[in-house]
């Protein structure tokens, strides 16, 4: 679960984190309520889960009364990357001369968790480790001690931090695992850490994603689920039990099978397309539960085709044909182009059962790849 920005740093600020001054607001007449009382500059930051809000035109600098009215008007209910912006957070402006970035994130290949400190903050830390990962220091931190005073210090002198705010920084950083660990975090970061003129810190943003297994041991954290889903599709995956992450493609992907989804989304962008969405619909494929991931699908104007990439394991691929069959004819009509591909257990019969007047069949998954990417290239 992805807490939005406004909701970490509430959780931050309770944890001693320092934070500006904001509020948050759902019409233009509350954002000019919380500008009057926060005064100017004020930052009105669209709160929906995507990265590069900014860049998208959902985050902009308000200088007097006219210019929030003007931004609030055009960031609520605006359409970001795929989100309909129904909140946002009124924020006061930081008067700063610097950016870091601060996490705390688990390190797979080590199978443990790492801090990570650098002074690329405010920039996409992705293409930060990518490109130069010298800029990011990092610490492993054993969680059977947790992360120990000289490692946060370790930690942030490598990444360059200059010795008057190495303290503070320090700080944030073992504020940051103490919530990592208390709260099931999997991951928990603040891109940027603003450093004042005054060399003092604030984290002027806040990510935090909980263990979704683990909120029964969260019930404040819990409560915050549905407004912290903040988009249908995501409360439709929820609802239908499926393993569910929104892009921002055109090719919608459904599979069965974590592995499968991942290898389809490769495939796709190997080919020229842009993936739409993970959608993991789990064992068997019966003809509701497919129809349920079309719904899913279907509704994301972003999609123009859609590939089903199913193997039939346990559940044979004569049994999934029909499922399939069953969950088109649903549909009056289909609103995106479709193209499936059966393996496995009994594909060859299911490959005859699939109704041609309603789906592409293909018998491999690069053909079936190569001509979704290429029916949503037509639709464009």
């Amino acid at each position: 679960m992805r807490l939005h920005e406004y909701q970490a740093k509430n959780v931050f600020a309770d944890a001693g984190v320092p934070v500006p001054d904001s509020r948050l607001a759902t019409t233009v007449e509350e954002v000019l309520e919380a500008v009057e009382a926060i005064g100017f500059p004020a930052a009105i930051k669209a709160q929906v889960h995507v990265g590069g809000r900014g860049k998208a035109g959902g985050i902009r600098i308000a200088t007097d009364e006219s210019e929030a009215r003007r931004y609030a008007g055009e960031i609520l209910g605006m359409d970001l990357k795929g989100y309909t912006v129904e909140k946002v957070l009124v924020e006061a402006g930081v008067d700063f001369e610097n950016e870091l970035y601060v996490g705390i994130t688990m390190d797979r290949g080590e199978g443990e968790p790492v801090a990570m400190v650098s002074t690329e903050g405010g920039v996409d830390i992705e293409s930060v480790a990518e490109e130069t990962p010298e800029k990011i220091a990092r610490e492993h931190i054993d969680p059977a001690f947790g992360l120990h005073p000289y490692q946060a210090r370790k930690v942030v002198y490598g990444a360059g931090i200059p010795r008057d705010i190495a303290g503070d920084v320090a700080s944030i950083l073992a504020t940051l695992y103490d919530l990592y660990e208390s709260k099931d975090a999997s991951e928990i970061e603040i891109n940027p850490v603003m450093v004042t003129k005054q060399r003092e810190v604030v984290a002027a943003d806040g990510v935090m994603n909980i263990d979704e297994d683990a909120l029964f041991r969260q019930p404040d954290l819990a409560e915050m689920e549905d407004e912290a889903a903040g988009d249908e599709l995501e409360a439709k995956a929820n609802e239908y039990g499926f393993d569910y992450v929104r892009l921002d493609g055109n090719v919608g992907i459904i599979g069965n099978g974590a592995g499968l989804v991942m290898a389809t989304l490769d495939l796709v962008d190997h080919y020229g397309g842009s993936p739409a969405n993970f959608l993991d619909i789990g064992g068997g494929a019966k003809a509701e539960r497919v129809a349920n991931a079309l719904d899913m699908v279907f509704s994301d104007e972003n999609v123009d085709s859609v590939v089903f990439n199913i193997f039939g394991g346990i559940t044979r691929g004569d049994e999934v044909a029909k499922g399939i069959n069953e969950a088109l004819a649903q549909f009056d009509e289909l609103p995106k182009r479709v193209v499936v591909r059966l393996a496995g257990t009994n594909a060859a019969e299911g490959m005859e059962i699939l109704n041609a007047d309603l789906v592409d069949v293909e018998a491999t998954l690069d053909d079936a790849v190569r001509r979704a990417v290429a029916n949503a290239e037509g639709a464009q």
